[in-house]
């Protein structure tokens, strides 16, 4: 199934298009205003996740407003490693935004449920460690780097571990001193459509336990919402104890981007996320499962962070 109201657009054409045939007030960003944002920007540089400003770098920063965005990693990664491949991203967005005084400061947390091998998609056991002579691994320091937010039971359509992995986020959020917004991609998006919904004042938090992990995410950011969410390769969680964060549905501002040849998460599954936010935004790339981070794809990012970054949070 193709999107029929999306087409891939780029930072040239710098058009976003609506998802609903019967809203007339979504925003659009136009090429002149997005373009413009970078014709004069000089290079800055971002502030690496627990590393204080070199003195120099702070006083080129003096009078920039910092918009502190939470940085979710996909199933399978870490916070370092998505750090590393939205490198150039971060490094963009910084220079991009310099000249209208906007400074990104970007948090990179890892989840804190550790993977097997056989927990990646895609494993195969060939032969078992018997067979080869050899032994499991037994030492947490020779398993492979890789986390996930939480873990899906079909068995009882449920996620395991997801209040571990909120709680991670929400010591994130605390270490921050609180966020103006949330980016994730893969289960990250996913977690990033959680979040923003969780943290929206007028949504009624389910009472006991269920809601507890809500409760603790609203107190770590002072009660206040995200300004804005994006997610990319994002996802619709189809989890009977979550349906609360998407009815009504989502009024924090959102920026979807999905792939066109994304074979991982299936296009129905982005589209859920996507019908479940008011007024969504959604950039479709020619690319797969992965988040793109040259230039073209970047500055309608850009343009949606200068629109939201000194805008209303929802209520």
């Amino acid at each position: 199934m193709r999107f029929p109201l999306f087409r891939a657009v780029t930072y040239r054409q710098c058009r976003f298009l609506p998802v609903s045939r019967t809203s007339s007030h979504i925003p659009r960003f136009s090429a002149s205003s997005l373009c413009a944002m970078s014709s004069s920007a000089t290079p800055t540089g971002a502030t690496p996740t627990g590393t204080p400003r070199p003195e120099k770098q702070a006083q080129k920063n003096a009078g920039k407003k910092e918009v502190k965005i939470l940085m979710i990693h996909g199933y399978t990664q870490s916070g370092p490693l998505f750090r590393a491949k939205t490198r150039a991203l971060e490094k963009l967005l910084a220079k991009t935004l310099a000249p209208i005084s906007l400074l990104p400061v970007l948090f990179y947390p890892t989840g804190p449920n550790r993977l097997l091998p056989q927990d990646t998609p895609g494993f195969v056991n060939s032969s078992s460690a018997e067979s080869q002579g050899g032994d499991a691994i037994t030492d947490p320091a020779d398993l492979p780097d890789t986390w996930g937010w939480f873990r899906k039971d079909d068995g009882s359509n449920s996620y395991r571990l997801f209040d571990e992995g909120m709680a991670v986020i929400a010591e994130a959020i605390r270490e921050a001193g609180g966020i103006d917004a949330v980016c994730g991609f893969s289960q990250g998006g996913a977690m990033a459509g959680f979040i923003a919904a969780a943290l929206e004042p007028s949504r009624p938090v389910l009472e006991g336990p269920a809601g507890e992990w809500a409760r603790k995410l609203r107190e770590a950011n002072g009660n206040q919402p995200v300004k804005f969410a994006i997610s990319y390769s994002g996802f619709y969680a189809a989890v009977d104890s979550l349906q609360w964060l998407y009815e009504p549905k989502i009024k924090t501002p959102t920026l979807h981007y999905i792939g066109s040849l994304d074979t991982v998460v299936d296009e129905s599954r982005s589209q859920g996320l996507v019908d479940r936010c008011e007024e969504p935004l959604v950039v479709v790339h020619p690319g797969g499962h992965h988040v793109p981070v040259s230039k073209e794809w970047v500055m309608p990012l850009a343009g949606f962070i200068k629109n939201h970054a000194s805008g209303q949070e929802a209520s």
